[in-house]
């Protein structure tokens, strides 16, 4: 079994799961605004992120020798009926990363992809990092953790009135149209009369950020937000954070056994059994809510069915990428939290840097916004990143977390 020991092994693989980890939202964006169905693309991308969870674990979970100690992966399997509390935890950490996911997926049209994943992945580091500090046994800074943390909460309010005033700046792009546009075609606007089959956008080179863009997106995108209240986006939003906030530390109890749930002597499980844990109960749930989903279907989206969604070749293989590129960014971080510490290791949360990337490159997203929205979108962006900096400044090492535990129980360490 490969094991990072050391802290700029860790840090390589927070850099390679950082990228890893912002451009996969991207691709799952793009389906969305070219009109395929969530639902369909979500099953395809929870496919191919088990799949890299089964690859790290017959890789790099096989390599090396074993030992009664640190057991591979194939041995740990058969150990199932011993270490079945830290099993429970790590499936626990896949069905939340899996609802976060899934929320997130239908929060980004309403949020945009840019401000939805900072907010996201705030919330996840001011929850979730608190929690993997106390269960690393404090090996990070805690004076330099809580004020990277407290970054992270101002770029969540920063983050929420960069939204709300990008909405009020496309709500006046779209009143400037419907005064200055010919009567049929504020008629025929699926913006303006929520009436998609009738739309008839006479400029289809609408340059990003104007209104004529505006309404092209929505008449091809899958799920229709004109006309909903924002603060629906930020309710799913921030209940995707909460959900994600709680998969870091779930795994990191399944890992290192912090609460003691094992029997004296029987190992605890590896990075990458946790991993295979966790990713089939992300697996399970995500395929069973998403066939759920495609009977009954939520925010009024059309019913399809399985067969369709078998027969859906359009984009499959973009998704396809994009369920590899986060099942490996996910083992990449775990990897990475042994050797630096879980709370350190959530310093790769800053993939939104590249996911707000793809968003105004590729998408388009807060072009032609108004002065102030741009003023509270620079500054999250700024707090984000000092956030994300402050956090990979107070990690710790794995090295040390073994002593402290050692010490827990021997009395020749003083204090």
């Amino acid at each position: 079994m490969y094991l990072v020991e050391s802290k700029e092994g860790a840090i390589a693989c927070m850099v390679l799961s950082l990228f890893f980890l912002g451009t996969f939202p991207a691709l799952l964006t793009l389906q969305e605004r070219r009109g395929r169905l969530p639902q369909h693309t979500f099953l395809d991308y929870s496919i191919t992120n088990y799949l890299a969870a089964v690859i790290f674990a017959l890789t790099l979970g096989q390599f090396g020798n074993s030992s009664p100690e640190t057991p591979n992966f194939i041995q740990q399997l058969s150990q199932v009926q011993d270490n079945w509390p830290s099993v429970m935890f790590a499936l626990a950490g896949g069905v939340a990363l899996s609802i976060g996911n899934l929320s997130s997926q239908y929060a980004w049209p309403f949020v945009g992809l840019s401000v939805t994943e900072v907010l996201v992945c705030s919330i996840i580091v001011v929850i979730g990092s608190t929690l993997n500090y106390f269960l690393d046994g404090k090996i990070n800074r805690a004076e330099i953790l809580f004020p990277g943390v407290a970054c992270f909460l101002i770029a969540v309010f920063l983050g929420c009135a960069a939204h709300l005033s990008n909405s009020a700046d496309n709500e006046a792009k779209l009143e400037h149209l419907s005064a200055d546009s010919e009567k049929e075609a504020v008629e025929t606007s699926p913006i303006l009369s929520h009436d998609a089959e009738s739309a008839n956008c006479s400029s289809r080179g609408a340059k990003a950020g104007t209104a004529d863009f505006l309404i092209q997106l929505e008449s091809r995108r899958s799920i229709k937000v004109s006309g909903r209240s924002t603060l629906i986006g930020l309710f799913i939003t921030f209940f995707a954070g909460v959900s994600l906030s709680l998969f870091s530390p779930a795994f990191n109890l399944a890992t290192n056994d912090q609460w003691h749930t094992l029997k004296e002597g029987i190992p605890r499980l590896s990075v990458f059994t946790s991993f295979f844990y966790f990713s089939t109960s992300f697996f399970v749930l995500a395929f069973v809510l998403n066939v759920v989903f495609l009977y009954r279907p939520m925010l009024n989206l059309p019913k399809t069915s399985f067969k369709a969604y078998l027969n859906d070749w359009n984009g499959r293989g973009w998704t396809f990428l994009a369920g590899f590129l986060c099942g490996f960014g996910n083992g990449l971080q775990f990897m990475s939290g042994q050797a630096a510490g879980y709370a350190a290791a959530d310093s790769v949360e800053a993939f939104p840097l590249i996911s707000t990337f793809w968003g105004i490159v590729l998408f388009g997203e807060y072009r032609r916004s108004s002065r102030k929205t741009y003023v509270l979108l620079v500054g999250m962006l700024f707090m984000f990143t000092v956030a994300v900096v402050v956090l990979m400044a107070s990690s710790g090492n794995g090295h040390e977390r073994g002593i402290r535990k050692s010490c827990q129980t021997s009395p020749l360490c003083a204090d």
